[in-house]
């Protein structure tokens, strides 16, 4: 079989094992990019749309959890596309899903109203907060289930 990437990716049984290390980069930097656009969309649609907090953040976890889906299914874990991986990631976000909206929904209950002043533009501390810790740990179980069951299915 050829070999498709650098010397951290080799190929075997048509699946392609890319090492732990390469895999949290890859990860990391896949999730930063979902992350920003999940808040963007959060944002946009909370605060600009004036659409509910808890709709707002279904609709961008839905957008951002897509995104990295499709790029760590490619780009991360080297998988071909398959029916039974797809549906396993349905199950693993719905869990996801449910655990950073309510994270994010209790944080913004409790958190003090904590602001700051970011260009002359006042800033809900309390709202960024309960999205990176949300997101942080979203990210942690989506990991640990992508690379031990998800991607491990051919």
């Amino acid at each position: 079989m050829r070999n498709h990437g650098g010397p951290r990716e080799r190929r075997v049984n048509d699946s392609t094992d890319v090492d732990l290390t390469t895999q949290m980069i890859r990860f990391v930097l896949t999730g930063a990019l979902s992350a920003v656009v999940d808040f963007g969309i959060y944002l946009a649609l909370w605060k600009g749309l004036g659409l509910e907090r808890d709709i707002s953040k279904a609709c961008s976890f839905i957008v951002g959890t897509t995104i990295a889906y499709l790029i760590n299914r490619r780009w991360t874990f080297k998988a071909e596309p398959s029916r039974a991986r797809f549906i396993a990631v349905v199950i693993l976000y719905a869990i996801t899903f449910a655990a950073q909206v309510g994270i994010n929904a209790v944080m913004n209950m409790t958190l003090p109203a904590m602001k700051v002043t970011v260009g002359g533009h006042s800033v809900a501390l309390a709202v960024l907060v309960a999205f990176v810790v949300a997101q942080g740990i979203a990210t942690v179980i989506n990991f640990i289930v992508q690379r031990a069951v998800i991607f491990k299915i051919h």
